[in-house]
């Protein structure tokens, strides 16, 4: 065989391997599964539609009006979702247009910081799904300083939000304690602290003398914010998106920095990867989940200023909207890594604003639910989307004790 044979046959070897790197890849294998999902949701869209139905009744006689009813209703289902969180074609100016973009963006933002702090915990081989537990505690914290303190305009804001975290932290930190010194599983103890900080906010909320109960009414809700603890309007008075997109976009370049740059970061991944090797190359892995359970509830404290600070009017028990698990699904569909995560927390929140506008087009809004559930399945069950895509399986991932240890003694 010539030499120029050989050469060819080494880069094209280069190039199926790359090729198949890419399609064994977690991005591919992830925006396949978002696909899929949207793929079954039409069909519920088709299968539950009375005018779908009956035009399929008909269909020996007129089988062009039952196809295009299908077509027209998956077209109009999903249209509307692009029109309530993207741009609304049907607008007669621009402002109106991009209205439904800004909503996405608001919807997004907690979701992406929540997301962030259990995509850390995922880094670091644990489960935090106590988001909502921290959610909680730091939506009380929020709320005492912006309700019960007065200050300076910017100043109100921040300390507010500060507060927020430390709240959130401190329950976060009982769950990295009861984990590092008692062997307690964190989602036995997440899930428990989780009711736990529900119910003490509904009962912070039922006390005029403790917190938050606003004068007159049995509803617990609490009084409005000060307007100076307010996180005001990003774009004007035109839009609702607020100041909690800035402080999602600052969370984001934390985590990458914290993640990615940092030797706290690198100490969390050898963890993660291996407890046992980063044991016994001298790091506390104890101490470890402590920090990283947390940082990880501060990110939710940071997701309940966002809520806390930007809602008109006073907070309820529910003002929480289930951010706190939707972070799970956002941060298992970003692959725990931070643009992947940014772009879960965006299409989650194109999901929120474009609800509302699937519902007026005839299309029930929990098909969305059906959607985000067959997603998050697809995702923790990677052989399906392997088996049905025939996607190469991935190179497997030889990770060496001796190299982690030598990399630890590094940045001791």
């Amino acid at each position: 065989m010539s030499k120029k044979n050989v050469v060819q046959l080494e880069t094209e070897g280069k190039e199926i391997s790359v090729l198949r790197e890419i399609m064994s890849g977690d991005p591919v294998r992830i925006g396949l599964s978002v696909l899929l999902g949207f793929f079954i949701g039409a069909v519920f869209m088709v299968v539950f539609n009375s005018d779908v139905v009956s035009s399929w009744s008909n269909f020996g006689a007129d089988p062009n009006y039952a196809l295009s009813t299908v077509w027209w209703t998956i077209q109009d289902g999903y249209g509307a979702l692009f029109s309530g969180s993207i741009y609304n074609l049907g607008s007669d100016n621009f402002i109106d247009g991009i209205r439904p973009l800004t909503e996405t963006l608001r919807f997004a933002g907690p979701l992406i910081i929540a997301g962030l702090g259990v995509s850390l915990t995922f880094r670091v081989g644990l489960f935090n799904i106590g988001a909502t537990g921290q959610i909680m505690m730091g939506l009380a914290g929020a709320t005492f300083v912006s309700t019960r303190l007065h200050m300076p305009q910017i100043i109100h804001m921040l300390v507010a939000v500060v507060v927020a975290v430390l709240c959130a932290m401190v329950w976060g930190v009982i769950v990295g304690i009861l984990k590092a010194r008692t062997g307690a599983h964190e989602v036995i103890v997440t899930i428990m602290l989780n009711y736990v900080a529900t119910a003490l906010f509904t009962y912070l909320l039922r006390e005029p003398n403790l917190l938050l109960e606003a004068n007159g009414g049995g509803t617990p809700k609490s009084d409005h914010p000060d307007s100076t603890a307010m996180m005001g309007a990003l774009l004007g008075p035109d839009f609702k998106l607020n100041y909690g997109l800035i402080f999602a976009a600052i969370a984001v370049l934390f985590y990458w920095w914290l993640m990615e740059r940092s030797t706290f970061g690198f100490r969390f991944r050898m963890v993660g990867h291996n407890a046992s090797a980063a044991r016994a190359a001298g790091i506390k892995v104890e101490s470890t989940f402590i920090w990283a359970l947390a940082i990880s509830a501060a990110f939710a404290g940071l997701a309940a200023a966002n809520q806390g600070l930007t809602i008109d009017g006073g907070l309820t028990t529910s003002i929480e909207a289930g951010i706190g698990f939707d972070a799970i699904t956002v941060a298992l569909l970003g692959g725990s890594r931070a643009g992947g995560v940014v772009l879960a927390g965006l299409l989650f929140g194109a999901f929120k604003a474009g609800s509302s506008s699937m519902q007026v087009a005839g299309v029930s809004p929990e098909v969305l639910g059906v959607v985000k559930a067959l997603i998050v399945l697809f995702i923790a069950a990677p052989p399906i989307i392997r088996a049905l895509y025939r996607l190469p399986k991935p190179e497997p991932k030889v990770f060496v004790a001796a190299q982690q240890a030598k990399a630890a003694k590094v940045i001791k």
